[in-house]
């Protein structure tokens, strides 16, 4: 998350070229500061917990989020530690086991620091001598939270897995279970409700998917409602809600003339409104330097609510800008060309180069979907889905650029 700048506003590259390593007690105080005038006034300098479900934990309402080099920043771990950013954030597939390793070389170095930290980690399958390798790296005997990566089906959560996490769970492995998701979120999150032992889940949830699903058929917030009632502990990611491209300039100068006066940033009201809603206990954010960091605690610590204004602007962005951002409702595009291409994880994946700079990724991700599949990319007709799709995304358009940017 980024300032801006002006008077009232710092540029991302303003601000990261002004930004300073300090101490903890510096950065607590610059942090509440960074809203600055009346906002800065209303911020506490205690980090806010909400309660995980039914896990009977409480957790730091924003999430370290491990997809960066933590091996050699591990100043900065410590220094979110200190200023209440208890729940970190990792998976075995971020940099190949980097992350892991880097959360594990702390760690290993502040072993008092553990019984402080709600540790999550993923894998994109329930087996035990992957959890092992994690646990290896991550120097710790047990994770709190052990998520199955990227679950794309409701059929995921079936009875050797919950075998699996019991069993986990009795040899002190893992304390919870639970799961990530990007595609299908709505299916997935019911049949976890369903089922009663998913402990916690991690899934996209942003100003854009509150407008979708009030102009909806409600589904996503039917599933969403269903999982707080089961007790499920849910963490928000993709709350920056990011499309795939810069597709409307009108609309986004609409935006941040919205926001010239206020004091927080774009970004910091991005994470405000999803804090607004109580069945998220956190915010998971990709966190990788000091500048972003400040700000988004800035952020957790202020208690100013956005107004009825700001919501507005923001809908009124979303809206405009709708056909440039792919809510993950795979079902509905998948069905639509027959199974032939996963749509949602492409266009996530163009997301991530372009609006992340997350171009590594995006490509490696993109180089390990079937041959078959990236070779046909553009040859598939997407008329049916582009029909379909709530968003009313320009598919075809999409997917030639996922291949002038992937391939």
């Amino acid at each position: 998350m980024q300032e801006r700048s002006d008077s009232n506003r710092i540029s991302r590259r303003d601000f990261l070229g002004t930004a300073a390593v300090v101490g903890a007690g510096a950065i607590l105080g610059g942090a509440s500061r960074a809203l600055g005038g009346a906002a800065a006034e209303t911020a506490t300098t205690t980090m806010p917990t909400r309660a995980f479900g039914k896990t009977g934990v409480n957790v730091s309402i924003l999430s370290l989020g491990g997809i960066f080099n933590t091996i050699d920043n591990q100043l900065l771990l410590r220094q979110a530690l200190q200023m209440g950013v208890t729940y970190w954030d990792t998976a075995e597939s971020y940099g190949g086991g980097k992350s892991e390793t880097g959360f594990g070389k702390y760690l290993g170095a502040n072993s008092d620091d553990r019984k402080k930290i709600f540790l999550v980690t993923k894998s994109g399958a329930a087996r035990t001598k992957s959890l092992e390798a994690s646990l290896d790296r991550l120097q710790t005997d047990y994770v709190d939270l052990f998520f199955l990566h990227g679950i794309s089906k409701p059929d995921s959560l079936n009875d050797d897995v919950k075998a699996w996490a019991e069993k986990m769970k009795k040899a002190g492995k893992i304390k919870f279970f639970g799961f990530s998701s990007h595609r299908d979120m709505s299916a997935c999150l019911q049949k976890a409700a369903q089922v009663g032992w998913v402990d916690g889940v991690m899934l996209t949830f942003n100003f854009r998917t509150m407008v979708l699903d009030e102009g909806g058929d409600g589904r996503y917030k039917k599933a969403l409602d269903a999982a707080h009632k089961a007790g499920i502990g849910m963490t928000a990611m993709k709350t920056q809600a990011k499309g795939m491209r810069a597709s409307n300039a009108e609309a986004e100068q609409a935006l941040l003339d919205a926001f010239t006066a206020k004091k927080f940033s774009l970004q910091q009201a991005a994470l405000k409104v999803v804090w607004g809603d109580e069945r998220f206990s956190c915010i998971c954010s990709k966190m990788p330097n000091m500048t972003i960091l400040k700000a988004n605690v800035a952020a957790a610590l202020d208690k100013t609510e956005l107004s009825a204004a700001d919501h507005a602007a923001l809908r009124t962005f979303a809206e405009a800008t709708a056909s440039d951002y792919c809510a993950g409702c795979s079902d509905i595009c998948d069905h639509a060309v027959d199974g032939q291409m996963p749509v949602c994880d492409v266009m996530r994946y163009v997301m991530y180069y372009n609006a992340y700079d997350d171009k590594h990724e995006a490509r490696e991700l993109f180089a390990a979907l079937p041959a078959d599949v990236r070779n046909r990319l553009t040859r598939v007709d997407y008329s049916l889905a582009e029909s379909r799709c709530p968003q009313g995304i320009p598919i075809a358009e999409r997917m030639k650029l996922a291949e002038d940017l992937l391939a």
